[in-house]
């Protein structure tokens, strides 16, 4: 596949639309930016190239230019000196040059077009790896959500399953245990406790009503 049929199909492509066709985005984004990458390469180093062969034809044309005024100049001489052989000459060697002066001129016209494609087609490719890149992160970044995403629900599963809450429940009761054990240390000594102190207030008020009677009978009344 040529450079340019490349340059093309990559400046064409949806990325968007093959990444959600794609059963791996991310595999996929990374091979289209190599290809970019290399494609860049390649439309940089044949940009380079074109230049190159720009600059030498330049200095050609300015070879040819000299040529051409200086066997005009020649071609006027003769004439001045009624040489008209080698006027002749001179406006042949000239047309010559002139030629030579139209060919390269047409020719140091397409490779300045050549050049400028180069550079306009290097500023769009370099546009499109900055997007693909960019696209690649956004990738990155959703997978590595998406897989802490599948951990957390995996855990959350986890936690759910029978196994896992039969452990909670056994432990809830046994602390159930634990509290009802705890509870039955105490079970019925503060009602002893109460009985004994009620009975000794019943002793003492019987006491008490003991003594009364004692006292009456012991002071009977005077009949009046």
């Amino acid at each position: 596949m040529g450079i340019f049929t490349r340059f093309k199909d990559i400046i064409n492509s949806n990325i968007n639309g093959m990444l959600d066709k794609a059963e791996d985005p991310e595999k996929l984004i990374k091979l289209m930016i190599r290809e970019i990458e290399d494609t860049l390469v390649e439309l940089k180093s044949a940009c380079a190239g074109t230049m190159a062969g720009r600059k030498r034809v330049q200095q050609n044309l300015a070879r040819a230019e000299e040529k051409t005024a200086l066997w005009a100049k020649r071609a006027e001489l003769a004439v001045s000196r009624a040489r008209d052989d080698l006027a002749r000459q001179a406006l042949v060697e000239r047309r010559r040059f002139g030629q030579v002066v139209d060919s390269l001129g047409e020719e140091l016209e397409e490779l300045s077009r050549l050049v400028t494609q180069y550079q306009e087609d290097i500023v769009q490719l370099e546009e499109k790896l900055a997007s693909s890149r960019e696209k690649k992160r956004m990738l990155v970044q959703r997978h590595l959500h998406a897989r802490k995403k599948r951990q957390a629900q995996e855990e959350i599963r986890r936690m759910d399953n029978s196994e896992t809450l039969a452990r909670f429940d056994a432990f809830e009761n046994r602390i159930n245990r634990m509290e009802a054990e705890a509870d039955l240390v105490n079970f019925g000594t503060r009602p002893i406790l109460d009985e004994a102190f009620e009975s000794l207030a019943t002793d003492d008020e019987i006491e008490q009503e003991l003594e009364r009677l004692k006292s009456a009978g012991s002071n009977p009344k005077e009949e009046v």
